[in-house]
């Protein structure tokens, strides 16, 4: 069957589940001003992001080349989830995404626990970013006094402006911070090519497998620091469900999530792998640090000190849309919960231009907290939130699978009907996937430093998670008793 067939096929099937899905409140009020090319350059923005920008100079550092490993293994598991998340959006389109579909499959504690989990790993990556950005930044003299949290502050006020005009200069935005993103990968990886079939020496060496052989071969450091690393690679990926998110503002999603979902694991493949495969090449891992982003670090010491500023400003327009897209996502996903009950009734209102800008200035706030983070402790900062963070996206992956689950069955029992693009190998898939992300978060506990603090929140997220449930309950049953009397 041709692609434009199966396309055909899926949108009729969409068509027919969309009449069977219970509507949201939550979905009224937007503008469809998301084109295709936006949602696809999204697709493509939160597969590029911070995590592998900034993130893989660590990585590298610590786990070495079989960091490429652990890169392949985390993409194939988050194809999995985005792909879940794709079928769920062609039954129903909803700006609320998951937290919607938890609503419908799990009920609304679930969904409360979705959006609030949500909510947690974007104000906390929204932080990360802020504290990227002061550090790309500082890598220019020029800004080298300025204290890393002003910097912070003033992107903060920069990339919510943009989100509070309008849903469309948000789409431009991505789609040319995409665009940036894309050009300058495949530059330094056509750059890290030339310099591997012409063996040009970096800082030094010749690049090549000796540098790999040479320098303590694939596992430098044991299996356990790959392992380690993991749930800081599941971070890198963390941006993919936005697709599921940006498909209630585009016109047609039936047609263009099916090709922004399947287009990801190639890209997933390309850049991730192929570069940190270049990367590892060029030099040896313990050159690499966690302060610099990897690409800087080999175009600098290529001799060419302007390269390594272009790339620079690339990180920082990725930390920048990283941000975007975080404020972007976290007011549609509070304005649905607020729309039944669960989340503050200001994050409901939107403004001229149809952007719900209450639960955008919530997350900013929260982002406030991180300046203080990096007023504190400036050379922690981004490893701090960036665990917490991992907490926020594993939950979210793992309801997203529980909800296909919930999905497939009640198709199984006939009540509805799944669409033409599905996940396959359900329920296996869910369930392998759903292991695979809890096993990364028990890893934690092998890393003294973070990672086991960062568990020890677990007990008291849970507990304000209860806590908060028994304030907000009769707020969510009046909004179901009034959804009912108006007959929705």
């Amino acid at each position: 069957m041709s692609k434009e067939a199966v396309d055909s096929a899926a949108l009729d099937a969409s068509r027919t589940d969309a009449s069977q899905a219970p509507a949201d409140a939550g979905d009224a009020g937007y503008s469809k001003d998301l084109k295709a090319r936006h949602v696809n350059m999204i697709a493509i923005g939160g597969a590029i992001g911070t995590g592998l920008f900034l993130g893989a100079g660590g990585r590298l550092h610590s786990a070495g080349p079989a960091l490429a490993v652990a890169y392949l293994v985390c993409g194939i598991f988050a194809f999995f989830v985005v792909r879940a998340l794709g079928e769920l959006v062609i039954y129903r389109p909803s700006s609320g995404s998951f937290v919607s579909y938890a609503r419908e499959f799990l009920g609304e504690k679930g969904a409360y626990v979705a959006g609030w989990m949500y909510f947690l790993n974007w104000s906390t990556t929204g932080i990360a970013d802020i504290t990227a950005i002061a550090l790309y930044t500082h890598y220019w003299s020029f800004f080298t006094d300025i204290p890393q949290w002003v910097l912070a502050l003033i992107a903060l006020a920069v990339v919510l402006v943009i989100n509070l005009i309008s849903v469309k200069i948000f789409g431009e935005m991505e789609f040319w911070f995409a665009i940036v993103k894309v050009a300058a990968l495949v530059a330094f990886m056509l750059i890290g090519i030339f310099l591997l079939v012409t063996q040009h020496e970096v800082g030094g060496q010749t690049p090549g497998l000796s540098v790999i052989t040479d320098n303590g071969g694939f596992l430098p450091h044991g299996i356990m620091p790959v392992v380690i690393v993991m749930q800081g690679v599941v971070f890198a990926y963390a941006s993919l469900e936005l697709v599921g998110v940006a498909a209630g503002e585009t016109a047609e999603p039936q047609k263009v999530v099916p090709r922004a979902v399947n287009s990801i694991m190639w890209r997933v493949g390309l850049f991730y792998v192929g570069s940190v495969i270049l990367l590892a090449l060029l030099l040896p891992g313990s050159v690499y640090s966690a302060d610099q982003s990897p690409f800087v670090t080999v175009l600098s010491k290529i001799g060419v000190p302007a390269a390594g500023d272009v790339m620079n400003l690339v990180v920082l327009t990725a930390a920048m849309s990283s941000l975007n897209s975080g404020l972007y996502s976290t007011g549609r996903i509070l304005r649905s919960m607020a729309m039944a009950g669960s989340a503050p009734k200001f994050t409901a209102k939107m403004n001229k231009s149809q952007v719900p800008y209450g639960g955008i200035l919530l997350t900013s706030a929260v982002c406030v907290l991180g300046v203080g983070l990096n007023f504190l402790m400036p050379s922690q900062a981004f490893e701090i939130v960036l665990n917490v963070a991992s907490l926020g996206i594993i939950s979210t992956w793992v309801i997203i699978m529980i909800c296909h689950l919930a999905f497939v069955r009640r198709a199984k029992e006939g009540l509805l009907t799944r669409p033409g693009f599905r996940l396959p190998g359900s329920p296996v898939t869910e369930i392998v996937t759903i292991v695979f992300l809890l096993a990364v978060l028990g890893l934690m506990w092998k890393d003294p430093e973070v990672g086991r603090k960062t568990l020890y929140l677990i007990p008291i997220i849970a507990a304000a998670l209860v806590t908060g449930w028994y304030a907000i309950r009769r707020n969510v049953d009046r909004e179901a008793e009034t959804l009912m009397k108006a007959g929705k």
